[in-house]
């Protein structure tokens, strides 16, 4: 896919990983959709994307778990950019707690539903309903494109964390039943599972467990959010890259 002029819709594009994806597909070109719930952190991440050059940026306030506004979204989308050429399913949360906890024979505590839903909502039915529309509006309007689903290498299983890693497992599998279904609309699929990155939420955590959580990485170091938009980029650019999830984690294996 050549990047330029092309409308790539990000969920959670608002700060982080999102917002590094953004402001590198700017500077190629793209015209982007930014979906996120921060109203003041989209503004800011709209105009850094104009900075970087895009030619359009808008952004955009939605529930991503939330059917009616998914399905608004996308037709707002379709009819402010034309046309839609790729999504980046990356919105996500964390609700970690241990399946369940026991202390001398006496149970201390659990997961609550409430975090196993909220999680499942969010990291995997989110993904699904974005996905879902992204490729109806490709489909009816005659485009080919590329939808990639954010997962992470928790989901092959991390403790503490029974919904995250069921909800990043679902979305990797979804990018293969994706890859072959829409193959033949000329829509591709694709994941990429991220390792331990610099974001500003992990780098706000207290030096003892930063140090702890880049030990273990044989890089000896985290990730930086431009890495995850890299692939990104490769990902929409490369046409023959389909049904696959790219690891980007400095030889960790969790």
């Amino acid at each position: 896919m050549d990047l330029a002029g092309k409308t790539i819709v990000i969920t959670g594009g608002a700060r982080g990983l999102g917002a590094a994806m953004a402001k590198r597909l700017a500077a190629a070109g793209c015209r982007l959709a930014l979906v996120d719930l921060d109203e003041a952190a989209l503004k800011v991440a709209a105009e850094e994307c104009h900075k970087a050059g895009s030619p359009q940026a808008q952004g955009y306030i939605a529930n991503v778990a939330k059917e009616p506004e998914v399905e608004a979204l996308f037709d707002g989308i379709a009819e402010d950019f034309g046309a839609i050429h790729g999504l980046i399913n990356n919105a996500g949360i964390i609700r970690d707690a241990l399946m369940l906890k026991y202390k001398d024979g006496q149970q201390v505590s659990k997961m609550t539903l409430e975090q196993w839903q909220a999680v499942i909502d969010v990291n995997l039915t989110a993904v699904f309903l974005c996905g879902r529309e992204a490729a109806a509006k490709m489909i009816e309007s005659g485009q080919k494109g590329c939808i990639i689903n954010i997962s992470s290498i928790s989901r092959s299983g991390n403790m503490g964390q029974s919904n995250y890693s069921a909800a990043k497992a679902g979305v990797q599998a979804m990018a293969v039943v994706w890859a072959k279904e829409f193959a033949r609309y000329g829509i591709r699929a694709a994941s990429i599972a991220p390792g331990f990155i610099s974001t500003d939420l992990v780098m706000s955590m207290k030096p003892e467990a930063l140090e702890k959580m880049t030990r273990p990485i044989p890089a000896r170091r985290l990730g930086e959010p431009d890495e995850i938009a890299h692939t990104v980029q490769f990902i929409l650019e490369n046409d023959y890259v389909n049904g696959r999830c790219i690891e980007v984690d400095g030889a960790l294996r969790l």
